[in-house]
């Protein structure tokens, strides 16, 4: 399914920009035409992932943390919000870091987007919906969140950004809209970052076991990058205010994940279960209708060629 919406952007600014995210964004960015700031302080974000964009016309790095006000030396006409620690193993090591991305920065970052009369996108997760005693999420569920658990302070800082984005819209009519992103994998993941598949392929590869966590019977709904990008254009185009799902409504088991990386990568790995995290969810799927009547998006890439596709990338990448 093509998206039905497009939209030129002269100078995009995004924060977190040299993520695994971030970074996709703007190489997509850069291939449309626009010109783009990447904003990153590297705490989590890594020079390598934008390597190859520099010298491309346009392209700029800021290295600053967006929890101080910063501004960029052109005004852009699209501002992408995705600076935060995102796995579980960044946001436990950088608690107030992650805290202060998702309250300040985000406040400065809308303040940019003010400024200079921009298109404001957040990139909200769908950690808000916490363990979720809705299945599918839509984007009408409060969701079940723990505020004081270990994963709160990603999971609030989301949902705190979610209502200053609404607020700052409300308030200042400042052009705002919100994708909730479900599980995004693919090439420029870290192998330790603690996340499924970046873990489960880094073990194969190695001849380690799989460490699935529990009895490996929660789900995940698996969306590959290429796809949560198309789908993050598509909001921002649109000028849908959103909160809008981008993610891949299959459904896989932790365990059904492990088996397949395994056949992938013909590993002789066998697998190991060791305790569960502390809220970890049952559950994660996302109901895309909304972004299906609206962006006319959908997924494209199914599990296997995504997995086939970073599987390469690590094999080319490892040390």
């Amino acid at each position: 399914m093509n998206t039905a919406f497009s939209r030129s952007w002269e100078h995009a600014v995004v924060t977190g920009g040299a993520g695994f995210v971030g970074s996709h964004l703007c190489t997509a960015l850069l291939d449309s035409g626009a010109a783009v700031t990447c904003v990153d302080d590297f705490s989590t974000g890594r020079p390598e992932n934008i390597a190859g964009l520099h010298g491309r016309p346009g392209f700029t790095v800021m290295e600053a943390n967006v929890s101080e006000p910063f501004t960029v030396e052109r005004d852009p006409d699209l501002v992408l919000h995705f600076a935060s620690p995102a796995s579980p193993a960044d946001y436990l090591r950088l608690p107030l870091h992650t805290l202060e991305a998702g309250s300040l920065g985000t406040r400065h970052a809308l303040a940019l987007a003010h400024r200079s009369g921009a298109r404001f996108l957040f990139a909200s997760t769908s950690e808000v919906y916490g363990d979720p005693q809705q299945h599918p999420q839509n984007e009408r569920y409060w969701g079940n969140v723990n505020p004081v658990g270990p994963r709160s302070v990603y999971d609030e800082a989301k949902r705190f950004s979610e209502a200053l984005t609404t607020a700052q819209a409300e308030a200042h009519g400042t052009d705002t809209g919100i994708v909730r992103l479900f599980n995004t994998y693919g090439p420029r993941m870290r192998g330790h970052d603690g996340r499924a598949v970046p873990t489960f392929v880094r073990q194969a590869l190695a001849g380690e076991p799989l460490t699935v966590t529990g009895d490996g019977n929660q789900t995940r709904s698996l969306c590959y990058v290429d796809d949560t990008v198309r789908g993050i254009l598509a909001a921002a185009a649109h000028g849908l205010r959103g909160p809008v799902n981008i993610g891949n409504p299959t459904e896989i088991t932790m365990l059904e994940l492990a088996r397949l990386v395994i056949e992938l990568t013909g590993s002789a790995s066998e697998i190991r279960f060791i305790e569960r995290p502390t809220d970890d969810p049952a559950v994660r799927c996302p109901d895309i209708t909304l972004a299906r009547d609206k962006l006319q998006w959908e997924p494209r890439v199914g599990a296997a060629e995504g997995l086939r596709r970073t599987i390469d990338w690590f094999r080319a990448h490892s040390s």
